[in-house]
């Protein structure tokens, strides 16, 4: 991430230790504002809660004096290391804010200039220092997420002392491991038992009677990424493709009921996940209505985040659950 900062020289201490009687300050002028970034790493514990490790570099903060006695003044620059508690509240699939508190060790590194203070040359301190942030993280993808942060950091350096250093970052997140799109699962009904048939009464071989048309009922669970862009409810080209093979796979079948479910992970609020499950339904019986199958013998239902049939704490676990079923009830005419 990288982004402005701005640090908190406190003007008015510094001019009152540069006007110290019997010297009279003429100009004073600071500038607090710079380029700062973060490198980090870190690991999610759960869907909302994860810990992060980072180096940051603050930037600098720098001024300049003129005074009876002469010029002063420095440039302090802020870097260090931390580690970070991130709690994250999402919002919907894509969005979600998040705060953050941690411990930093950083190095404050003061360059004194002037023919007043330049003697005292370089000089540095280290030591521990709370910082808290307060962000928004949208996700373009599972694996990819940009973030806006608003982060303070409570520094002592060789002019302050426990003052705020302020980064204002924007940041890209690659989130390693995310599951790939789970196979499109097919389930076939069971073949039929062979009958076995009763020798015929009379001698002359009667034609046998056709085999009445046999109940059944399959059941098809697509992976929402197989169907759908990520947070989208339009049928995407693969996805009609397998959805065109199911159809294929329902030919001789005469049918009389089609039910399309969507379900969905458990990241988003119950109302927004609820919506989505019966968009990705409706989506899906919109398509198999196009391909010539009756509008009156499909429904659809959204069950939102109700029906898990895996660990919603896991990344694999949330990618099982987002999932669209489809199952057709109807009857075959056995051969």
């Amino acid at each position: 991430s990288i982004g402005a900062t701005k640090g908190n020289l406190n003007d008015a201490d510094t001019r009152r230790s540069l006007s110290a009687s019997p010297v009279v300050l003429s100009s004073f002028s600071s500038d607090e504002k710079d380029t700062g970034y973060r490198l980090f790493v870190g690991k999610q514990l759960n869907r909302f809660f994860s810990v992060e490790a980072g180096y940051s570099d603050l930037g600098e903060t720098t001024f300049t004096s003129n005074s009876t006695a002469g010029t002063a003044g420095a440039n302090i620059s802020y870097r260090g290391v931390s580690l970070d508690l991130i709690t994250q509240v999402p919002f919907t699939e894509r969005f979600s804010a998040y705060t953050r508190l941690g411990v930093a060790y950083m190095e404050a590194k003061t360059q004194h200039t002037g023919t007043r203070i330049a003697a005292r040359g370089t000089e540095t301190e280290k030591g521990a220092a709370p910082k808290v942030g307060l962000g928004l993280e949208y996700k373009f993808s599972e694996a990819l997420a940009l973030r806006a942060e608003y982060e303070r950091t409570r520094l002592d350096d060789n002019i302050r002392r426990k003052a705020n250093v302020d980064l204002m970052s924007l940041g890209l997140v690659y989130k390693l491991g995310r599951p790939v799109a789970a196979p499109v699962v097919y389930t076939p009904p069971p073949a039929p038992e062979p009958v076995a048939e009763a020798p015929a009464p009379m001698p002359a071989p009667m034609p046998a009677p056709a085999p009445a048309p046999v109940p059944t009922s399959e059941k098809v669970s697509f992976a929402a990424e197989a169907l759908f862009d990520f947070n989208k409810s339009n049928v995407k080209p693969e996805g009609k493709a397998a959805l065109d093979d199911l159809l294929a796979k329902l030919q001789g079948m005469n049918t009389e009921v089609m039910v399309t479910v969507g379900h969905t992970d458990s990241v988003g609020s119950d109302a927004y996940n609820q919506k989505l499950s019966m968009r990705r339904a409706e989506a899906v019986k919109a398509y198999i209505v196009s391909k010539g199958v009756d509008a009156s013998r499909v429904y659809t239902e959204g069950k939102g985040e109700s029906q898990p049939i895996a660990d919603n704490s896991t990344a694999a676990g949330r990618a099982k659950n987002r999932r669209v079923t489809v199952e057709v009830v109807g009857t075959r005419t056995t051969n």
